[in-house]
């Protein structure tokens, strides 16, 4: 899996020898210096050198924790301004003209640029990047989208309230998100009535939040649907509502229990379900441990995550200190998504800019762009993050940051001249308008990679200062030969176009 992975940014790779150690080890001895940044890189998006000396000493138990005991329920950054409006009302819309309504689409759009940006600069600067990594798998669990919600408060809001569940509980998690205004509207619940059920929610709960495929009927879904009905949005407010006149109070049958059911009793019998916790532990497994889960490991995970009453952080504990986390076997076996790709390239070469939007320009032109996920399902990620654009995205944005550091736009200016030769012109529409506002404004973006590189310099110990910048940066020994030079940066320059580099 792990060469498969390998040959995806290369095409010709040295063979991977590793070494698999015995499967009990001691967990409370300490995990060492590889296993640190691998649990840091896992958990968060880059470690620093002092991080990984920190978390070295300490055994599976301790680092676990001592992770968990750092996670936080709100943001940091101060959210952009107009988080607390309210939503225009059905009136002021409907006595809009063309032009108007285009420029209220306008500043929707303008905030979800602005929102995208806060998220990064939070994911950038958090003290807990768990917190954030959580956040995001929720946010991907949960997905929801700017283009049919719009009213983009709406998803600011739902963000904080993933944050504040990421690492809490799943069953209020849950309930939370089933009476979300931008979940209502995503999934047409808001306008779901006795009369005429919508059933997309019903839908998702089951196929996509809890039970997985396979495990529910058609008949299943019509029914549900008809529990949540009148769970609605206030259009004055943009807050939840429950309109007791459009719902449907008669019995249902779900899953095989029969009752008066709303709601919130609908959850409970899909909670009560052992596929649920098994369809989540099987997902956090594939974003944390490895592609191909252990379906032993993930029943026996699973059961104790249900008996916790759906405790996250419980479960992030036996996940981390697992003998399948510290796995020789699934290190570098994920594959960064583009956010980490991006946020972790910034955090671990401390690239500091006031101006986030061509770095979030950069992960949605690579595939992740965050508050707009390509369907109900999110982004499928593994082996879907790379195909002939996205690689040579990826090769591009690695040589305009560490080739001309210093002064960028020579670089920018040759990028879609790259595409052509290589036969990948730059995408027309939305995309292309994306990518060349990115290029305008990387262009102006100044680091100081020498600086950086700097910082490993060992006197007399070249050696040693190569070994320990490429232990911090890549994830496993690096595929690509070394190149002789006493030049730091060029160390590090060296490092980022490793194939490993794109690897977790």
């Amino acid at each position: 899996m792990k060469k498969h992975l390998l040959s995806l940014f290369a095409s010709a790779l040295l063979a991977v020898g590793l070494h698999v150690p015995a499967a009990n080890a001691a967990e409370s001895k300490p995990i060492g210096a590889e296993a640190a940044r691998h649990l840091l890189n896992r958990t968060g998006f880059a470690a620093t050198d002092a991080d990984i000396k920190s978390f070295a000493s300490l055994s599976r138990e301790e680092a676990a924790d001592k992770l968990l005991r750092a996670a936080v329920t709100d943001a940091l950054q101060k959210p952009p301004a107009w988080v607390n409006d309210a939503p225009p009302s059905p009136a002021k819309l409907q006595a809009m003209s063309q032009e108007e309504r285009m420029a209220e689409q306008r500043k929707n759009v303008e905030h979800a640029f602005e929102l995208r940006e806060w998220w990064f600069r939070e994911m950038l600067t958090t003290p807990s990047p768990l917190t954030e990594k959580m956040t995001l798998f929720w946010h991907n669990h949960f997905a929801t989208s700017q283009q049919k919600v719009r009213f983009t408060p709406l998803l600011y809001n739902q963000n904080v309230m993933l944050r504040r569940n990421a690492l809490g509980n799943f069953n209020s998690m849950l309930r939370q998100v089933a009476r979300d205004p931008a979940m209502l509207i995503y999934l047409d619940g808001a306008n779901s009535r006795k009369e005429q059920p919508n059933e997309n929610f019903a839908r998702e709960v089951m196929e996509l939040f809890t039970l997985g495929e396979g495990h529910y009927t058609e008949k299943d879904i019509k029914e549900a649907a008809r529990a949540f009905t009148g769970w609605s949005v206030d259009r004055e407010t943009g807050q939840y509502m429950f309109r007791r006149g459009i719902h449907d109070y008669g019995v249902k049958t779900v899953l095989g229990k029969s009752g008066n059911f709303d709601g919130d009793q609908v959850i409970d019998i899909l909670l009560r379900k052992p596929e649920t916790a098994q369809f989540l532990t099987r997902k956090l497994w594939k974003e944390f441990i490895s592609p191909l889960p252990d379906e032993v490991q993930v029943k026996r995970m699973a059961e104790e995550f249900r008996e916790s009453g759906y405790n996250i952080a419980k479960l992030m504990r036996i996940m981390l200190t697992s003998d399948a986390f510290h796995s020789m076997d699934n290190r570098a076996a994920l594959i960064k998504s583009p956010v980490e790709l991006v946020v972790g390239t910034m955090k671990q070469f401390e690239i500091e800019t006031p101006n986030m939007r061509p770095f979030v320009l950069a992960a949605a032109l690579l595939g992740q762009n965050v508050f707009s996920p390509p369907n109900v399902k999110g982004w499928p990620g593994g082996e879907a993050w790379i195909n002939s654009a996205t690689l040579l995205g990826r090769k591009q944005l690695i040589d305009r940051l560490f080739r001309n550091e210093d002064r960028m736009e020579v670089a920018l200016r040759n990028m879609d001249e790259m595409a052509m030769m290589t036969g990948n012109p730059p995408p027309p529409g939305r995309e292309a308008r994306q990518q060349r506002q990115m290029e305008r404004q990387m262009g102006g973006i100044r680091w100081n990679l020498d600086k950086w590189a700097e910082g490993f310099v060992q006197p007399g110990r070249t050696d040693e200062a190569r070994e320990s910048m490429t232990r911090v940066v890549l994830a496993m020994a690096p595929q690509n030969s070394s190149r002789a030079s006493e030049k730091p940066a060029d160390w590090a320059r060296q490092l980022v176009t490793d194939p490993v580099y794109q690897l977790k």
